[in-house]
């Protein structure tokens, strides 16, 4: 004690003891950082991640998963990583969730498998897929192919409301929904009318639409109108009539007291 009062007492012994205070404080931070950079080094490098936004359900395709936007990226460590994480979005194209995958949760390739893809996997929310049977020039076929992209018409013989004759009857066509995805072409399969061949189209639209497409297969035509693969845009759908197209006429109005008259008539028979 009295050695440390004497050191202290004297300038020289003062700059000796704040020497070795800096060196300690030195040799401490050394340590310090040595350690944090060992700590740093065993965890890895950052790496970016996919994980999921919102729970992904069993059987969900790859594809929809990426569509839909279901996952956000994450910068983790790679000591954090579980094993096969996904960082590419691609990596899980063509692959289909094998089991449920919740929210938060990484995307691994334990997670997503390569392996044959279901109808139902591709769809998400109202989507529907509804087929629908085509000859070759309503339905393009031989030149229509999965994975293009259509515009669907309707075309009905209306008779006038009052009238009970077919012969009062005249044509409407209207275009019902573009920008429709094609999810497949089938084979021929024997048509309904005639010894007619018929080819089944299958497309992908929602449930809304879909009952207009099953409404107008079964009661009028459908025509299908093949879309540019790129930059397509589209008018305003309008009905066309013989007043519409043959004398430039605008489509006249139909009031609603005769829509409902005619529906009124459709379904006691009388129509």
């Amino acid at each position: 004690m009295e050695f440390a009062q004497r050191l202290i007492s004297t300038r020289a012994g003062t700059i000796a003891v704040a020497a070795g205070a800096a060196l300690l404080a030195g040799v401490s931070i050394a340590v310090y950082l040595n350690r944090y950079r060992h700590s740093v080094s065993s965890q890895g490098a950052p790496v970016t991640v996919l994980v999921a936004k919102r729970a992904i359900a069993k059987g969900t395709s790859g594809d929809v998963v990426a569509a839909q936007g279901m996952f956000t990226t994450a910068t983790l460590r790679e000591s954090q990583l579980r094993e096969g994480a996904f960082s590419d979005p691609a990596a899980i194209r063509g692959r289909v969730a094998v089991r449920d995958v919740y929210k938060g949760q990484q995307l691994t390739a334990a997670d997503f498998m390569a392996g044959t893809i279901s109808l139902p996997s591709t769809l998400t929310g109202t989507q529907r897929i509804v087929t629908i049977p085509l000859d070759t020039a309503h339905g393009l076929i031989g030149q229509l192919q999965a994975g293009d992209r259509v515009d669907v018409y309707a075309g009905f013989n209306i008779t006038p409301v009052g009238t009970v004759t077919s012969s009062n009857a005249f044509p409407v066509v209207r275009r019902l929904m573009d920008n429709v995805l094609v999810v497949s072409v089938s084979g021929a399969a024997k048509g309904a009318v005639g010894s007619q061949n018929n080819t089944n189209v299958s497309l992908r639209m929602s449930d809304a639409e879909a009952a207009k497409v099953a409404f107008a297969s079964d009661n009028g035509k459908i025509w299908l109108s093949l879309r540019p693969a790129a930059n397509a845009k589209s008018t305003p759908p309008g009905l066309v009539t013989v007043g519409t197209d043959v004398f430039g006429l605008p489509p006249l109005p139909v009031p609603k007291r005769l829509v409902n008259q005619y529906l009124k008539e459709y379904r006691s028979g009388t129509r």
